[in-house]
């Protein structure tokens, strides 16, 4: 499908191959604020909506903290009617560092398909959303994408998850970690790193981890997400993010919380491998959590 090759140009792999062929100080700039530039490569959005591959959305607006305004997709579950058939819960998920909306719209169709509406939203800097990328301004804006989908009248604020993959992995578990969010069915962290130097040490050595601090890496605050129930996904092959900083989330977190660490499965398609197993086994993970609201 065009949009998700979209999205696999422009994903954090493509940001491993910019690395290489840019200079160093190109990405992480000076100074102890510079070395933020890596994780964001925001682009201008596609003219291309949900509507061209059949489903039914509408246009969002919200406001973060600061009052900066965000622009989002609201999905509704493939094939409902106005009257239909009551929707199996709520999703919003939180888009890794590169691209729109509409680069990512490919990873969280399943969701869509399979019952759930689905908030995809722009944090600042990215899309139509207004103002500019910073590491503080991003994860609160994943607070109030959280916040305003529970509070959309025809969503059921306790049946809403929040799901985030990649950066959009590391910044939802700030978020939440950092800030209550009464009511949160459960938090899905796919492909997430645990800290900021890790990663630029990854593609940088010492030299780019010196420049950047480590402010609301995730492994500081994910133990505060519990009671909340948690599941960390992670390809065991994943060349961007190692799997290492995946299991470091777990072995953080408190309980309630399940691993999936998928075989053969890269940064990106470790929810498809082996006949989209993954998706089946999250779908299920859901529905248990759902039920035990009751």
């Amino acid at each position: 499908m065009k949009f998700l090759l979209c999205f696999l140009l422009i994903s954090l792999t493509s940001a491993q191959e910019r690395f290489k062929n840019k200079t160093l100080d190109h990405f992480f700039g000076k100074g102890e604020s510079g070395g933020d530039r890596f994780f964001y490569l925001p682009t201008e959005p596609t003219e291309e909506t949900p509507k061209n591959w059949g489903y039914n959305y509408e246009d969002v607006y919200f406001k973060s903290s600061d009052d900066t305004k965000l622009h989002g997709w609201f999905l509704k579950p493939k094939g409902q009617e106005p009257k239909g058939q009551e929707p199996k819960g709520a999703m919003v998920f939180h888009h890794g560092n590169s691209g729109a909306v509409g680069y990512h719209l490919g990873l969280i169709t399943w969701a869509v398909n399979s019952g759930y509406q689905v908030l995809l939203y722009d944090y600042r800097g990215f899309g139509k959303s207004e103002g500019k990328v910073d590491r503080e301004g991003i994860i609160s804006d994943a607070h109030a994408a959280i916040l305003y989908l529970q509070n959309r009248p025809d969503v059921q604020a306790k049946q809403v998850f929040s799901f985030g993959h990649s950066l959009g992995g590391a910044k939802s578990l700030a978020a939440i970690g950092r800030n209550e969010v009464p009511n949160l069915a459960g938090v899905v962290c796919f492909a997430g790193f645990s800290s900021y130097q890790k990663m630029a040490r990854k593609f940088a050595g010492e030299f780019g981890a010196n420049l950047i601090k480590d402010d609301f890496s995730p492994r500081d605050l994910i133990e505060k997400i519990s009671p909340v129930p948690l599941l960390i996904i992670h390809g065991e092959n994943d060349k961007v993010v190692p799997v290492e900083q995946g299991k470091e989330l777990f072995e953080k977190a408190k309980e309630p919380k399940k691993i999936f660490l998928v075989k053969d499965a890269g940064h990106n398609d470790a929810l498809h491998v082996r006949d989209r197993e993954t998706i089946k086994k999250t779908l299920h993970w859901m529905k248990t959590v759902l039920e035990s609201q009751k």
